[in-house]
């Protein structure tokens, strides 16, 4: 199969996505193709990531490289690995004229691109995402961040990378939990802006879900364009692109409240959040009761995880609730949530007092 390009076009700077089989291992063609020159690289890598993989990456690279190593996960994507990586960047004497490279998921992509902003005020940055979720969400867009005692991601910037290469040989290697992790981003961008692509998902759920060829691809480009759409229309999220965080506020509370453990992965803990988001929609009278129906029937269907239950108790909800107040897009003592009317139309900036969302959880918690 050959590859395919996507090119985002924001303000600040414009990027090209390459999405196919093989591509990481021509990062070094890719990156002469885009004219891009750089004198020193500094690889920042996943310790999950194959190593004969990384190997193939980083032997393409013929200039002066430094390999860092990360391991990650969201309990270290925190400032003091930030720190790490600026070390190294300071101590190896690098230049604004030079690169780091993040070869990871989401969390790696994120934390490198966060620590590439904050040196000489910014240094150039590509992202190789190696799982599913960050191939279709967090590598496009330009948000970085890491996390704190307060939340998830409340800490971080907007900066665009000069480069986006998705190899999709990668997720042959991505145990099944990690698939549906990524799948739960490509549904949220159905369900925001394309019933076209939600029936797509609905009817080749179980082939996406085992990385059936040409419907993962698909599935990574659709949803890939969803986003550029998006991303290009508000880059700095003003407006729109809040859409993009359906689902997203009940989720980084959840994964707060377990302390960001393992027992419930971001891909998951977006899963229950769009449910949470829907149920709640549907109790404020604001979606579509056929669409409702069709989508609550699709995740249970495609056995991904929907129990709030199993996961939570009534004693958890203050906890989920103070999280949820510290969410970055609230500006008042309200809960800005973003619903769902149908299937392609997200209501943003909808605001709700806490005592709603605590009579909301409770609900789901007992019956």
């Amino acid at each position: 199969m050959k590859p395919i390009n996507l090119k985002i076009k924001g303000k600040s700077k414009s990027y090209p996505i390459i999405i196919g089989p093989n591509s990481s291992s021509k990062l070094s063609k890719i990156i002469n193709k885009y004219n891009l020159k750089f004198e020193k690289y500094l690889f920042v890598i996943d310790k999950n990531v194959p190593h004969k993989i990384v190997s193939n990456i980083t032997r393409s690279i013929d200039k002066k490289k430094t390999i860092y190593y990360f391991e990650a996960n969201e309990k270290n994507k925190n400032q003091k690995n930030v720190d790490i990586i600026l070390n190294i960047l300071l101590n190896k004497n690098f230049s604004r004229n030079d690169c780091l490279v993040a070869i990871g998921g989401g969390i790696t992509g994120d934390i490198s691109g966060f620590a590439a902003s904050l040196f000489k005020r910014g240094l150039n940055f590509i992202n190789v995402p190696t799982t599913l979720l960050s191939q279709v969400d967090s590598s496009i867009g330009g948000k970085t961040g890491i996390n704190t005692r307060h939340g998830k991601n409340l800490v971080g910037s907007f900066y665009q990378p000069k480069l986006v290469v998705s190899d999709t040989n990668f997720l042959k290697s991505l145990p099944q939990r990690e698939v549906i992790c990524g799948y739960a981003e490509i549904l949220k961008h159905s369900l925001i802006s394309n019933i076209k692509l939600y029936k797509f998902l609905d009817k080749n759920v179980d082939k996406i879900l085992n990385l059936e060829s040409p419907f993962i691809e698909k599935s990574i480009f659709e949803s890939c364009k969803i986003k550029k759409i998006i991303v290009e229309k508000d880059e700095m999220e003003k407006n729109l692109r809040k859409s993009l965080n359906f689902g997203h506020t009940f989720a980084h509370a959840y994964e707060a409240t377990l302390s960001f453990s393992k027992k419930l992965n971001h891909g998951e803990a977006v899963i229950l959040g769009i449910n949470s988001a829907l149920k709640f929609s549907l109790q404020k009278n604001i979606i579509n009761n056929s669409h409702y129906s069709s989508i609550v029937t699709h995740i249970k269907n495609s056995k991904l995880p929907y129990q709030l239950k199993k996961y939570f108790s009534l004693k958890d909800i203050k906890k989920i609730i103070s999280f949820m107040a510290n969410d970055k897009k609230n500006n008042t003592d309200k809960i800005n949530l973003i619903l769902l009317k149908k299937i392609g139309t997200p209501i943003i900036n909808k605001q709700f007092n806490k005592n709603s969302v605590y009579s909301f959880l409770k609900n789901e918690l007992t019956n």
